[in-house]
C-alpha cells in the first residue's frame, strides 16, 4: 500500500470543487452530518475506473443507510464527470480536481510518475479519516474497504 499524505486519525483536509449536478461541493459542509467515502480514480470511462464506480453505484444505499455519501475525484471535467454518470447510472457526486490540487492535498501520487494514482479515504462524519486504502489494481476492492469500514464505525457510534 502506499503512504499517502493524510493518514488514518487525521483530519481530513477541507476543498471545494465544482460538482455533478451543478454548484460547488466543500467537504466541510459534510461535517456533523454524514461520513464521506472520498475515492479518487484515475479517469472516467477506463475499464477499472468504470468497475469502480459501478462496484460503488451497486453498494450506494447501504452506504446511505449507514449514515455515508460517496463522492469521486478525477481530474475530467465536470461535464466529462455528467456524462460518465449518466452512462452508468450512478447515483453519487463526482468532482473534478482540474490541475489535481485536491490530489496533492490529500498525497495522492500518480503511478509510475504519469497515471493519477487510486487512493479510498474513509471520513467519519466528525471529519476525521478512519481508514484510507490504495491500490492501482484491485479497484472493486476499494468499496469493500469503505463498506468495511463505514459499517464497523456506524455499528459502534449511535447517530
Amino acid at each position: 500500500m502506499a503512504k499517502t499524505k493524510v493518514l488514518t486519525g487525521e483530519a481530513a483536509p477541507d476543498f471545494t470543487a465544482p460538482r455533478t449536478g451543478g454548484g460547488e461541493l466543500r467537504l466541510s459542509d459534510f461535517k456533523g452530518k454524514n461520513a464521506v467515502v472520498l475515492y479518487f480514480y484515475p479517469r472516467d470511462e477506463s475499464p477499472g475506473c468504470t468497475a469502480e464506480a459501478c462496484a460503488f453505484r451497486e453498494s450506494y444505499e447501504i452506504f446511505v443507510d449507514a449514515g455515508a455519501e460517496v463522492v469521486g475525484v478525477s481530474g475530467d471535467s465536470v461535464a466529462s464527470h455528467e456524462r460518465f454518470a449518466e452512462h452508468h447510472e450512478l447515483p453519487f457526486i463526482l468532482i473534478s480536481d482540474k490541475g489535481g490540487a485536491i490530489r496533492r492535498l490529500y498525497g495522492v501520487k500518480a503511478k509510475l510518475g504519469v497515471w493519477p494514482g487510486r487512493v479510498t479515504f474513509v471520513i467519519d462524519k466528525n471529519g476525521t479519516v478512519r481508514h484510507v486504502f490504495s491500490s492501482q489494481t484491485d479497484s472493486v476492492r476499494h468499496v469493500e474497504e469503505a463498506l468495511r469500514t463505514i459499517t464497523s464505525y456506524s455499528s459502534e457510534s449511535p447517530n
